[in-house]
């Protein structure tokens, strides 16, 4: 029992200070006439234009399975270019440089927030066909 009644007792001061410091009003604390900005989101990008994976016709049944899909992570800007292609699906060598070189071409209506043109990375699957 005097365990119990020392701790009460040793933690009693802990316990006015803090409520003593909690109750303090606040002296230096911004005005409570704070501008908060609504947001439409981001509206994620759209293609404009895309350009045709050039493919020789004698390297095309050598270098293309049936249905080839390339996995792509694109950083599109604020000017719609699509910037930084990492492969991340590759299907050959080969075919993914092409697949690059096409893809660095397109052009794309950038993402926006807040109707303001602001960088955006997507995922883009190329699917490549016979």
């Amino acid at each position: 029992m005097r365990r119990i009644l020392i701790a009460s007792l040793l933690l009693s001061p802990v316990l006015f200070t803090a409520s003593a410091v909690a109750s303090q009003p606040a002296t230096d604390a911004a005005p409570s006439t704070q501008v908060r900005r609504v947001s439409t989101g981001i509206i994620a990008p759209r293609l404009l234009k895309s350009t045709n994976v050039d493919i020789p016709a004698d390297a095309f049944d050598a270098m293309l399975p049936p249905d080839a899909e390339v996995g792509l992570k694109v950083n599109i800007d604020e000017q719609g270019n699509a910037r930084d292609i990492q492969v991340i699906k590759p299907v050959n060598a080969d075919l993914d440089a092409r697949v690059v070189a096409a893809v660095s071409k397109f052009r794309f209506a950038p993402a926006t927030l807040d109707n303001q043109a602001i960088s955006d990375t997507i995922d883009l699957n190329i699917v490549v066909k016979h």
